[in-house]
């Protein structure tokens, strides 16, 4: 009858228009649902932002406390001949070194390392607080900060705090790293020139510092030292002579 064919056509279009209902709220629930991701992003993107900007004042404020104070803590590092690697070549001042691509013929003594080419400072700290600064200019690779006593001096050895390295360094001419242990790439907006290392021996910390740029470029917190700690030195392979610029240790300026 013509009552039942109404009926039929208006429950059709109460379905069509249920379906399409149905549709749109779809595309507005996966609209709202992409718009959220999209938020959500954007707002972990910020904080990541943030925090980076965060690290970096607290590393500036650091950087201008203690350099505040650098006149207190400034040492005077000579280096060592005796634990020189034979193939170091050193200044008569104990200033400066290079890699060179003849092993001398040095005596042999329990203190030189006779694996890498390492060299540490004359004197060790036990206890304060200490800084100093080297030159890198020119540089393609190195490796610098400090070592304990008891390191490994004549077989293999991972350059890594649980070996008593505490080191950052630079390979294939603008690959920065910190030689933790695990490798952590650094991230610098520019070549270093110079870099400052400084130690707090109780607070069991290790500071490195673009001093150019006056930032900090890696800290090692919470170490547990227990025997001296001396500075450490490797100025890597002179790869051919494109990496034989030398390692030089600079006067700190108390004026700036």
């Amino acid at each position: 009858s013509d009552s039942v064919e109404v009926f039929t056509a208006l429950m059709r279009s109460i379905e069509r228009s249920q379906a399409e209902l149905l549709e749109v709220m779809e595309e507005k629930q996966k609209a709202a649902e992409r718009r959220a991701e999209e938020f959500i992003k954007d707002l972990e993107q910020e904080i990541t932002e943030l925090k980076r900007r965060d690290t970096e004042l607290d590393g500036l404020i650091y950087y201008l406390i203690f350099m505040s104070h650098t006149v207190f803590l400034l040492v005077n590092v000579i280096l060592d001949p005796d634990t020189a690697y034979p193939k170091l070549i050193l200044s008569d001042d104990g200033k400066r070194v290079s890699c060179g691509a003849i092993k001398q013929n040095l005596p042999d003594s329990q203190k030189r390392f006779t694996n890498y080419s390492i060299i540490l400072g004359k004197e060790g700290f036990s206890s304060g607080r200490f800084y100093y600064e080297v030159q890198v200019r020119g540089k393609t690779e190195w490796k610098l900060g400090v070592a304990r006593e008891s390191i490994e001096r004549k077989g293999e050895t991972t350059l890594c705090p649980r070996d008593g390295f505490w080191t950052v360094g630079l390979s294939n001419g603008n690959e920065y790293y910190a030689a933790a242990n695990y490798s952590a790439s650094l991230s610098l907006r520019e070549n270093l020139q110079k870099l400052g290392v400084f130690v707090d021996y109780e607070e069991g910390l290790v500071c490195f510092y673009d001093v150019e740029a006056r930032s900090h470029i890696y800290f090692f917190t919470d170490q547990v030292f227990t025997e001296k700690l001396y500075p450490y030195f490797n100025p890597m392979p002179n790869d051919g002579g494109k990496n034989s610029a030398p390692l030089i240790i600079s006067p700190v300026s108390n004026t700036e």
